[in-house]
């Protein structure tokens, strides 16, 4: 009987070290951690003030494609401020979970560029396209955007220090490239919007806007271009600043006699048509393009070697500087000298 108990009681001992072995196995066992996610979701997702953007792009079906590791993209990023000042402009029930979706998806492509640009790398002032598709078929051309650099500060589609979409915090390093936090939500740019937005049209934006003084009242012309819609766009060929000063200084021909208020209003409507969304791969040599005036003007398309002009109703050529700056209703093409119509 004794045997008995102390073979019982050498059992248990035994079953009791080999427990205690095995804990101890467990506990020596290396940990696994999961690599921290440096994409640029996992980024905003460990970043606060950036918790509804996270909730947006989820409800956009976004989250994933900006945490691709084969991508090198550069998010702009709005804060949560931002966010709510965006949705109360719509009005003041909506919020990230009743806003259009569709729109929702539009604007947050529109913060998406794919390539990784470094605040080290932004231009004085330029041209990017975004992600954000101007109609919806499949080989749609993207809203462009309007970047500049003032200083160290980055602001886009003519954003300052005090107004606009400004960079607060910039070269947030990604895994699949980089994020800028902004301080506003970015709009999806009109014709009106990228006239405004970048300093080289500022003349032309004085003349549209003008409603007396040197050039009358262009409130009409203004209106027309205001009132273009993405379902019927137009195409604006736009001339720089040192095309106006030529065109009303010296022998321009808005000179003088020439520089009535109608005179330039005819000379503004021979600069738009509304002949869709034209952009430079759709030209044609010796093209017909019908401008807004009354009577209808054409001007003529002159394509070169990598070049691309426009002739007016004299004769004179004007090329085309910057291409294909992409509108939410058309499309803009930078030219270097005004246009001139048949005035009587």
């Amino acid at each position: 009987m004794k045997k008995l108990t102390k073979f019982r009681t050498f059992a248990l001992l035994a079953f009791m070290a080999l427990g205690f072995t095995s804990c101890n196995d467990d506990d020596d066992a290396p940990v696994v951690t999961p690599p921290m996610d440096n994409t640029i979701t996992g980024i905003a997702s460990r970043t606060p003030q950036l918790s509804i953007l996270v909730q947006a792009l989820t409800r956009a079906g976004l989250a994933d494609d900006l945490q691709n590791s084969n991508s090198q993209l550069t998010a702009f990023a709005p804060t949560n401020d931002a966010f709510n000042a965006f949705f109360l402009s719509i009005s003041s029930t909506t919020n990230v979970n009743n806003v259009d979706l569709p729109t929702l998806t539009k604007v947050l492509l529109n913060h998406v560029i794919a390539s990784e640009i470094k605040s080290a790398n932004v231009p004085a002032a330029g041209y990017v396209s975004t992600l954000s598709p101007f109609g919806t078929g499949t080989n749609s051309p993207t809203i462009s955007m309007f970047v500049q650099k003032v200083g160290q500060d980055v602001f886009i589609n003519g954003g300052t220090a005090t107004t606009g979409v400004k960079v607060t915090t910039a070269d947030v390093d990604a895994s699949n490239g980089v994020v800028h936090i902004v301080n506003k939500v970015i709009a999806i740019p009109t014709i009106v919007d990228h006239v405004v937005a970048n300093p080289d049209f500022d003349t032309l934006q004085a003349v549209v806007t003008s409603t007396g003084g040197t050039f009358g009242d262009q409130s009409a012309v203004l209106n027309i271009l205001s009132g273009i819609t993405a379902t019927a766009p137009a195409t604006l060929f736009a001339p720089n600043n040192t095309a106006f000063t030529n065109a009303t200084t010296g022998t321009g021909f808005l000179t003088g006699a020439n520089l009535t208020a109608a005179n330039v209003t005819k000379t503004l409507q021979y600069h738009a048509t509304t002949a869709d969304n034209v952009r430079s791969s759709a030209l044609q040599n010796n093209q017909p393009v019908p401008m807004i005036t009354n009577p209808v003007q054409n001007t003529t398309v002159i394509l070169g070697t990598n070049t691309v002009d426009i002739r007016d109703t004299a004769n004179n050529l004007s090329r085309v500087f910057q291409a294909d700056i992409q509108c939410s209703n058309g499309v803009i093409h930078g030219v270097n000298s005004v246009l001139k119509p048949v005035f009587n």
